[in-house]
């Protein structure tokens, strides 16, 4: 429940951002944000078995994955393979 309150905060900011920048249809491109987000980091895991990347699939990273969208997932992959 706290994660679906976690995900509903994300949309609010994103439709912000948008209306900001006077987007037509700002909630539907969080939306669709927030889903390329989440199938990148399920690409990057299906994808680092590979390459021996691994980003645990948690409800953190889900999170982060579905506010931040393809940059998120991209820092967290780079922080993985770093550290």
């Amino acid at each position: 429940m706290v994660y679906l309150g976690i995900i509903l905060l994300c949309l609010f900011i994103y439709t912000l951002i948008y209306a900001v920048t006077k987007n037509k249809k700002p909630l539907k491109r969080a939306f669709w944000g927030m889903v390329l987000g989440v199938v990148s980091l399920i690409a990057v895991n299906i994808i680092g078995v590979y390459c021996n990347i691994l980003v645990p699939i948690s409800p953190f990273s889900l999170t982060l994955s579905a506010c931040g969208g393809v940059p998120a997932v991209a820092a967290m992959v780079l922080i993985s393979t770093f550290f």
